[in-house]
């Protein structure tokens, strides 16, 4: 038996443009997950930052929660069961107007928080408490201080692992076509499914999530490397 292996007949139309908005569908759930993820995340961190130990548990349940419960339950429970608990014509609404990217965006936001502010997390334990005295003397409060002098070298010394968590996001964005996100693992289904070629369409894939992920490491890299701390 002969490998023939057809690439064009994948790429050609309908099919490219299938994949092609798979693509697209794919990066503007990673950009809306990753916003959420990012704010709320950081959010958190300064909440716990506080020191009120009320605020701390009930942060820490909301990372323990997310970090323990797989995120593909946390977006059928999103996608399907929080539309129940919400109105009829709410639910009609959202259902019309693309629900399965809203909701996959808010599952993947929020789990993806949960990793973030335990980033943001360590960087603010490891600025050292001189330049939280520092930012005090110059008579800022809390929150201020926090803004304009620790969280800016708390997010530098943790890009490292902050870098990572995107990549794992985006990568993680695939796992929305259990509700019918038409992002790229959906599509490539799609046309598998269409066409019978299977290597060449999960090949297409495996390149663009590949693609994607390194592009991601080198920016990552690249910011790094301007927002390091110097040493001298």
């Amino acid at each position: 038996m002969s490998l023939h292996l057809d690439f064009s007949a994948i790429i050609a139309a309908p099919y490219g443009a299938e994949l092609l908005h798979g693509a697209k569908v794919t990066l503007a759930l990673t950009a809306q997950s990753w916003i959420l993820a990012v704010g709320l995340g950081t959010t958190l961190a300064v909440i716990r930052a506080t020191g009120n130990r009320i605020a701390d548990r009930i942060v820490a349940a909301f990372v323990a929660y997310h970090q323990n419960v797989p995120m593909l339950v946390q977006i059928i429970l999103w996608y399907f069961g929080v539309p129940t608990l919400l109105p009829d014509s709410w639910q009609s609404w959202i259902n019309a107007h693309n629900g399965e990217m809203f909701f996959s965006g808010i599952a993947i936001g929020l789990c993806m928080s949960a990793y973030f502010s335990e980033d943001i997390r360590s960087g603010l334990r490891s600025v050292p408490w001189g330049q939280h005295e520092a930012a005090r003397s110059l008579g800022l409060g809390y929150f201020r201080s926090m803004r304009f002098v620790i969280l800016p070298q708390a997010l530098r010394i943790s890009m490292p692992p902050f870098i990572n968590h995107t990549v794992l996001l985006f990568k993680n964005t695939s796992l929305a076509m259990v509700v019918g996100a038409a992002e790229m693992t959906y599509a490539v289904r799609e046309v598998e499914n269409q066409t019978f070629r299977t290597f060449e369409s999960y090949s297409v894939a495996t390149a663009f999530y590949l693609a994607v992920s390194l592009g991601l490491m080198a920016l990552g890299a690249v910011v790094a490397r301007r927002g390091s701390v110097p040493t001298r």
